[in-house]
């Protein structure tokens, strides 16, 4: 098997240690990678601040360096694909969707490198100030820390570092265990665009050591995590004042209302709740669908689901691969027995082979079922009926995640009544919930996390804003 290190100080890093990473398919394990702790972090910590205090970067530097790192990504599109094939089990498709996402995001945050900017403030409104003069520049934090998910190992991934570094950031990067060879993949490609060393750095192991260690480790100035809400309740707990970013869980629910395509609705709802075995923070989970369309817009969706391909990701047929682990199809496949033994309908799919689930649409669900108040994150939908607008405002509303949720409908009063009344971070209209483009804020608001992504608003999150007041002398 090939073997991987760590990345530190512009190094690799070899420890006694080794991570095994799985390929996601066959079970079979399928390369290997140095495995960090306590040590390996703070050699990262100190590469990092060492890089920040005695290498400061410019502006044209940064935007030089990622639009370099933009290019390379674009060039080494399969590889970086085939690579999330094996050890993410994503389908190549999306796949190579996601690299092209990844250099698009490098891209957008060098664009943003130059775009770093402060503001007048008029002092000389105060009584007294009328001579002194004001203006804002925006800083950076100094050494950023990035908790990376499974599930888009490498646009994720972008999302944090890319930032982070057009807005003069050092970074110490910790990828999920699951996934954390495109990430080695992405430190060696950034090298080559000519970052220098220590400004980004990769420490792969658990929690419970590294993880522990980065949050314990007061040099570091800023946190961007995308994960669970218990992971990411414990990271704000322990960095006390420390600012972070939170991108945590969701249960997105669309509504489909009386007025809606309803094939273009069901079929839409079908490919977003489905993609990558349902494991995206904005998969559709619950779709409120109008009673008057129910009949017509549940054949649909269930036609579509039954339609799609599920298979080994590496072919570039297969629309649904397995899930991360055969753990996790287990709890899958649980809570959608546990929903029929309640009362629901599965109306179909719902059969596990290993760490394959068929795509399974539930009917006849309740609030209190797993499979609707929880982040299912696999193949699972809920459909729940509606009779009016405002209670399927309620229904949407009552959870206590809020990231994203979407509205089929050709009324733009229908249309603005969701913008108005939907409690989440994003709503969009003749969509679904899982909608994303990179240089939008995104983020979501009650358990689904505090804070905002995208080049832009990630680099207001990760520089401080500071006041200069000029006083002419007398």
């Amino acid at each position: 098997m090939d073997h991987y290190g760590l990345w530190i100080n512009g190094k690799t890093w070899h420890t006694d240690k080794h991570l095994t990473v799985i390929d996601k398919t066959s079970g079979a394990p399928w390369v290997t990678i140095s495995q960090g702790g306590p040590q390996e972090v703070d050699a990262a910590v100190t590469a990092a601040c060492q890089a920040y205090a005695g290498n400061p970067l410019t502006a044209t530097q940064r935007y030089d360096i990622l639009m370099q790192a933009a290019g390379l990504i674009r060039l080494r599109q399969q590889d970086l694909a085939l690579t999330m094939a094996y050890e993410a089990g994503k389908p190549l498709r999306d796949a190579l969707a996601e690299v092209d996402r990844a250099a698009d995001t490098f891209t957008w945050a060098a664009e943003e490198a130059k775009r770093i900017h402060g503001e007048m403030v008029p002092l000389e409104a105060t009584p007294g100030s009328e001579h002194r003069l004001a203006f804002t520049i925006r800083v950076p934090v100094g050494v950023v820390c990035a908790i990376t998910p499974f599930n888009f190992p490498i646009n994720m991934v972008a999302h944090k570092i890319a930032p982070a570094l057009a807005a003069g950031n050092a970074v110490v990067l910790k990828p999920a265990s699951y996934t954390p060879i495109v990430a080695a993949k992405l430190c060696a490609i950034l090298t080559e665009a000519g970052l220098p060393p220590g400004w980004l750095n990769l420490v792969v192991g658990p929690g419970d050591s590294v993880g522990s260690a980065l949050l314990a480790d007061t040099r570091i100035g800023f946190y961007t995590f995308t994960g669970s809400v218990s992971v990411g309740e414990t990271l704000k707990r322990t960095i006390g004042l420390r600012r972070c970013t939170l991108e945590l869980g969701s249960n997105s629910a669309v509504i489909v209302h009386e007025d809606a395509d309803v094939a273009n609705a069901a079929t839409q709802c079908a490919l977003k709740g489905f993609a990558y075995a349902g494991q995206v923070c904005l998969s559709v989970q619950r779709i409120l669908v109008h009673r008057a369309i129910a009949d017509e817009f549940t054949t649909k969706l269930v036609r579509v689901a039954q339609n799609l391909r599920i298979g080994d990701p590496k072919d570039r047929e297969t629309d649904i691969g397995p899930m991360i682990s055969e753990g996790e199809a287990r709890r899958a496949e649980s809570w959608i027995q546990e929903a029929v033994a309640a009362g629901a309908s599965l109306l179909t799919g719902g059969l596990r082979h290993g760490t394959f689930l068929t795509p399974a649409v539930l009917a006849d669900v309740t609030s209190h079922m797993s499979v609707v108040c929880q982040e299912t994150f696999a193949p699972i939908v809920a459909v729940q009926v509606y009779e009016t607008l405002d209670e399927a405002f309620h229904y949407a509303n009552d959870s206590e995640y809020g990231l994203q949720a979407g509205i089929f409908t050709r009324s733009l009063s229908v249309a603005m009544a969701a913008a108005r009344n939907l409690q989440v971070g994003g709503v969009m209209v003749n969509d679904t919930s899982f909608y994303r483009a990179g240089q939008m804020p995104y983020g979501g608001v009650k358990r689904s996390g505090m804070g905002r992504e995208g080049p832009r608003y990630a680099i207001e999150e990760m520089t401080e804003l500071r006041l200069i007041v000029l006083n002419p002398q007398s």
